[in-house]
């Protein structure tokens, strides 16, 4: 289930050894992963190793990454990179580097196009396979599925937010599918707020930007922090000041065409003026928790991609890790369904909910408090409420969940809070 990378992955995987049945709720070319500007994060270069990568790694997961999670996302990640260009993926010369990386190892394709560009191969791939079979649009078979396995690639919550960088879609309807099945969720409270959307309309501006030299400047056009420091850090950073703008005037704009069309349609010259920005929620680091093959607590359900939970991130993902982790653990994930026990587990069909969007944005946004976070928990959406039981659990600031009533990190809560369903948040160690 997803049309994502991790869900075309998993299809292409398994394809070569069992028959394939992929569920969209949409059309294929309406996931994320089509949307996403970022590259893919690599240890391709001679002067970099995988061991450096996962270093980076750990740094920006602020005592939260999950360890041998880390080590297979960066060990492997060489290989799928390799695997992708067998397929047809073409990418751009050179490496790019952005925030919290030691090195040049973002690989890119077409600029800020790295998603799309890889999609659209992935997708031409599993379209043309003689064991796939394609059911888009048809999310309403979702309870009556019966397979030997199932694969749930469907992709974060991050839509729930009012101001996102997301496409409608990402609603975390995957995870409230697992939970009623009885798997297991957690860290639902890291969220993370890309820095730097459009402030108009919430497009936006890939950190490959800032990699290339894209400046921050405040009202009186000074630069106020490192561009290329962990995605929290700098956006609080913008949060703090009342207006933020990304000068893009020292970067070789033609490099990113289509991302510099959609600016110029919007009215804005990135030639002639910098650009107003601020955050806007980008990616859910919790979701379905799993084991390092992409196995829930459910025999015969599996996850992978921004809907699971292997710990891989931490407390906050490393830039361009994510298509990464779709890429291993949509592998791996397949290689497990096509061995594992026949699902049994049934799931109730999703009941509309209300609009929470604002009241996200207003109670669980960039900074948090208390007050806050128990006003959503009388929300009409069941994953809002649990993402507020999440976040009232963590009584502290780590990586990108920030409390003001709670700013500094406790040793005491260097753990993930679980969620079972019909239980209180549980804190556990993951090795």
């Amino acid at each position: 289930m997803g049309t994502g990378v991790a869900g075309m992955t998993a299809a292409l995987t398994a394809a070569e050894h069992a028959s394939v049945l992929v569920l969209a709720k949409g059309a294929l070319d309406s996931s994320s992963s089509w949307a996403a500007q970022g590259g893919v994060a690599a240890a391709v270069s001679p002067d970099d190793d995988p061991a450096l990568h996962a270093a980076d790694t750990l740094a920006a997961g602020r005592g939260l990454c999950r360890p041998r999670a880390v080590d297979l996302l960066t060990r492997e990640a060489p290989a799928r990179i390799a695997e992708l260009v067998e397929l047809g993926v073409e990418f751009d010369e050179g490496l790019g580097r952005e925030g919290g990386h030691s090195r040049n190892r973002v690989v890119h394709a077409g600029g800020a196009e790295t998603g799309r560009r890889i999609s659209e191969v992935l997708v031409a791939r599993v379209r043309e396979h003689p064991r796939i079979e394609i059911a888009e649009r048809r999310v309403e078979s979702v309870a009556s599925l019966e397979s030997r396995s199932v694969i749930l690639a469907t992709g974060g919550y991050a839509a729930l937010w009012s101001r996102t960088t997301n496409p409608p879609g990402s609603v975390g309807e995957g995870l409230l599918l697992a939970y009623r099945a009885g798997a297991a969720l957690a860290d639902l409270e890291f969220v993370q707020f890309h820095p730097t959307a459009l402030l108009d309309d919430g497009f936006l501006l890939s950190e490959a930007l800032r990699g290339a030299g894209a400046t921050l400047l405040d009202d009186d056009g000074e630069r106020f922090t490192d561009e290329l420091a962990p995605r929290d850090v700098v956006a609080r950073a913008i949060a703090a000041r009342t207006h933020a703008r990304l000068d893009l005037r020292a970067i070789e704009r033609d490099r990113y065409p289509s991302l510099m069309a959609t600016l110029e349609r919007a009215g804005y010259d990135p030639a002639d003026e910098p650009i107003p920005v601020s955050p806007a929620a980008h990616y859910t680091v919790g979701g379905i928790v799993t084991d390092l093959d992409g196995r829930t607590n459910v025999p015969g359900l599996y996850a992978a991609g921004e809907c699971a939970c292997t710990g891989v991130h931490g407390a906050n993902r490393l830039a361009s890790n994510s298509m990464l982790e779709c890429l291993v653990f949509g592998r791996r994930a397949a290689l497990a369904a096509l061995d594992g026990p026949t699902l049994s587990a049934d799931a109730e069909p999703l009941a509309p909910v209300g609009d929470v969007a604002d009241a996200l944005w207003r109670d669980a946004g960039l900074i948090r408090s208390a007050a806050g976070l128990e006003r959503l928990l009388d929300s009409p959406n069941p994953l809002v409420r649990l993402i507020a039981r999440s976040a009232l659990a963590r009584t502290e600031s780590r990586g990108v969940h920030f409390r003001e009533d709670f700013p500094a990190q406790d040793d005491a809560l260097a753990g993930h809070f679980v969620l079972r369903p019909d239980c209180e948040p549980v804190l556990e160690q993951w090795s």
